[in-house]
């Protein structure tokens, strides 16, 4: 599903270049939890970004069910991102103006969906399957973190993608609440391949199929190296 060949991000400034990424390999494939653990600054959220097709400014090859995305226009990325790829992240993103059913299906109206009730029909769904299908009618702000979340897992699942992008997803929260996060990708990895950026070895270990450790922007460690 996902191929990473000698991928190798540099920032340039004026004095001198700051290597992000140096020189990344490896293979992805759906039916698993891959973790990329590693410290603050040390490459995972430039990592993300190129996979959630938001850089092509790298060297190396990233390919994405055997296509290459360096080869692809910026609207035929976009696309595929819209098709392909759902998106959580650590603060949320949800408006409180909006019900927890409205949010969800906000996800449908930007890529498109113009049936009502079609947009109900898989945001329904969708929450259902995070466990809050009885609380459609909420906003955000009646909400605990956990649920929150679950919200925004909800938004990034609606529109039934291949690949589940994660950043530090559990970094609000409580350890009991994020024990339950990661449970919740766990299961949705049986069907999705689901990538969480962390720096929390002991979710990782307990929870993830495949641990992939960056520092510095290399690869120190990989529970399953091709």
């Amino acid at each position: 599903m996902i191929t990473l060949k000698n991928l190798t991000k540099v920032y340039e400034t004026v004095n001198y270049n700051v290597i992000a990424l140096s020189d990344i390999n490896y293979q992805l494939d759906k039916g698993e939890v891959v973790v990329l653990l590693g410290k603050s600054g040390s490459g995972k959220s430039t990592l993300l970004n190129i996979l959630g097709g938001f850089d092509r400014d790298y060297a190396g090859h990233f390919i994405l069910d055997g296509e290459s995305m360096r080869e692809k226009s910026e609207r035929e990325i976009d696309t595929i991102r819209k098709r392909k790829i759902g998106f959580v992240f650590q603060h949320y993103v949800l408006l409180n103006n909006l019900t927890v059913l409205e949010n969800v299906e906000l996800a449908l109206r930007v890529i498109g969906v113009t049936n009502a009730g079609s947009r109900k029909r898989a945001a329904l769904h969708a929450l259902k399957l995070v466990g809050l299908r009885e609380h459609t009618d909420k906003y955000p702000y009646q909400l605990s973190g956990g649920q929150k979340q679950r919200v925004a897992i909800a938004r990034a699942l609606v529109k039934d993608p291949t690949i589940i992008l994660a950043d530090e997803p559990t970094g609000n929260l409580d350890s009991e609440t994020s024990e339950q996060i990661f449970e919740l990708f766990k299961e949705l990895s049986k069907e999705k391949l689901v990538i969480v950026v962390s720096h929390d070895a002991e979710y990782a270990h307990k929870f993830g199929d495949r641990i992939i450790e960056i520092s510095d922007g290399q690869i120190i460690a990989d529970s399953d190296p091709i």
